[in-house]
């Protein structure tokens, strides 16, 4: 059972009782939402890869839909504000094969193997030395490097650091790129992670461009592989990858070996470490001499991981579903003839995958003053999932009850269940003291980053009640039904 909260009393109109046309409703409907994500997941966009021609071509069909609308240009070009990104290209042909006895087993790319966003490039058949968690910390009395040579081989690793440490960051090796950098430093030629088979839903292999610190190694070549693979490779050794998982976990100490297995791996890559691109920003003026000076901000990543060496990665839910969302809204208020008393600004972050970069140079970039923002609103991964959450209400409590009170009108689909501090592209904002809701679907992580988030595994009917939830929720701050509280950090 919803509780509801008493602290505040926001009166709202009747929303379905009044005509559609007074709220914008009438414009926001699932086949114009589906038809967007159709264009955005569709393979000449190439997966939305931050730096690359497909992800240029989304802003571009994005800016043009804001332009069609009328909104006011908010960008340092017209709609687009421009910041440097890592990029990273996987080209074909991609190849990971595993040599037991002499036998080869060919793997295949999205069901054996993927590749990590910022693998190096390179082409081998070397031995392969298996290394627990990849982790050489002499200091804290652990180093899965120690008595091992792994010079010229190729090292296997568990993707994850262990969970017998409280704090996974101490280990300094959080990211893939960083414990890629360890094994090269080792002298290893290329490494194969693999996840945590002992896990009750082990991570399947997703496509992702979260790299962590250090150098780009372009000539070392970092694989995800299934568990299947890795203990195709450790047949030799009478042990599978689950049994080296419970041996280390149970004693704490590496179990570092030598496989009499080989792997062959091919990758191309092209590299730019400084790549243009682009958030797509565009406003509504708001029409209150006294309230047009503060603003609404309503923001959504439009970038997704990719392809690799042809297998895209669509990124249906995450995020073409909250990109299209933004239009839809910014459609709704002008289609609707919606006049708001608050500016509202528009925003389609870029490079939200690799670290949050987009919402980052936005924030950062803003200069009329953090205080004249009344609040941020977030859609991620709303297309796919059985009800609506609607996270940071445990930091801005009054201004998500604004979101429950509508629920409660008129959809009946938004959980009670929240949390503080921001989230996805909202954190930055909440970093500046914005108070901030962040509007997502719950069981909506089935397809994340894999070449299954489809259009078609979406869920329409949920997806166009979070929109227009979050349209609603959006035009009552436009108007002044909320006043602009501290956030509880």
């Amino acid at each position: 059972m919803k509780k509801t909260f008493t602290f505040i009393t926001i009166v709202f109109i009747n929303l379905f009782t009044n005509a559609q046309n007074s709220t914008g409703l009438s414009e926001i409907n699932k086949d114009d939402l589906i038809k967007n994500v159709k264009i955005l997941t569709s393979p000449d966009f190439d997966g939305r890869l931050p730096g690359s021609e497909g992800y240029n071509k989304a802003a571009q069909f994005a800016a043009d839909k804001l332009y069609e609308l009328g909104l006011k240009f908010a960008g340092d070009d017209l709609y687009f504000q421009y910041l440097n990104v890592e990029y990273n290209k996987i080209e074909s042909p991609a190849v990971f094969k595993s040599i037991v006895d002499g036998d080869t087993v060919n793997g295949e790319i999205g069901k054996d193997f993927v590749l990590r966003g910022f693998t190096g490039s390179n082409s081998f058949t070397l031995p392969v030395v298996f290394c627990g968690y990849g982790i050489s910390r002499p200091d804290l009395h652990y180093d899965d490097y120690e008595g091992i040579n792994v010079k010229n081989k190729i090292v296997i690793v568990f993707k994850q650091n262990p969970k017998w440490k409280n704090d996974d960051k101490d280990w300094g090796t959080n990211y893939p790129r960083e414990k890629s950098l360890v094994a090269k430093k080792h002298g290893a030629k290329g490494i194969l992670f693999i996840s945590l088979p002992n896990d009750a839903k082990p991570q399947p292999l997703i496509g992702s461009v979260m790299h962590g610190e250090g150098e780009q190694p372009i000539d070392f070549p970092q694989l995800h592989i299934s568990l299947d693979a890795a203990n195709t490779l450790l047949s030799k050794t009478g042990f599978s990858i689950s049994d080296c998982q419970t041996k280390i976990d149970e004693k704490k100490k590496p179990l570092s070996m030598n496989l009499t297995t080989k792997a062959q791996i091919e990758v191309s890559a092209i590299y730019e470490q400084n790549a243009r691109t682009m958030n797509v920003i565009a406003m509504i003026e708001g029409s209150d001499l006294k309230l047009k000076d503060e603003y609404v901000i309503v923001g959504a990543h439009l970038d997704h991981v990719g392809s690799q060496a042809d297998l895209l990665f669509p990124g249906a839910n995450d995020n073409a579903s909250g990109s299209a969302a933004v239009l839809e809204i910014a459609k709704a208020f002008t289609n609707g003839g919606l006049q708001p008393k608050r500016s509202i600004v528009f925003v389609l972050f870029a490079s939200e995958e690799q670290g949050l970069n987009g919402a980052k140079h936005f924030v950062e970039s803003w200069k009329k003053g953090y205080d004249k923002v009344a609040a941020m609103i977030n859609m991620d991964c709303i297309g796919y999932g059985d009800s609506i959450q609607v996270g940071n209400g445990l930091s801005a409590p009054n201004l998500w009850e604004v979101a429950n009170q509508i629920d409660e009108t008129s959809f009946n689909s938004m959980v009670e269940r929240t949390w503080k501090g921001g989230g996805a592209d909202a954190t930055p904002f909440h970093e500046k003291g914005v108070p901030c809701l962040y509007f997502v679907t719950t069981n909506s992580y089935d397809h994340l980053h894999l070449p299954s988030d489809k259009v078609e595994t979406l869920n329409p009917v949920l997806y166009e009640k979070a929109v227009k939830l979050a349209h609603l929720t959006v035009m009552e701050i436009a108007n002044g039904n909320y006043v602009r509280e501290e956030i509880i950090k």
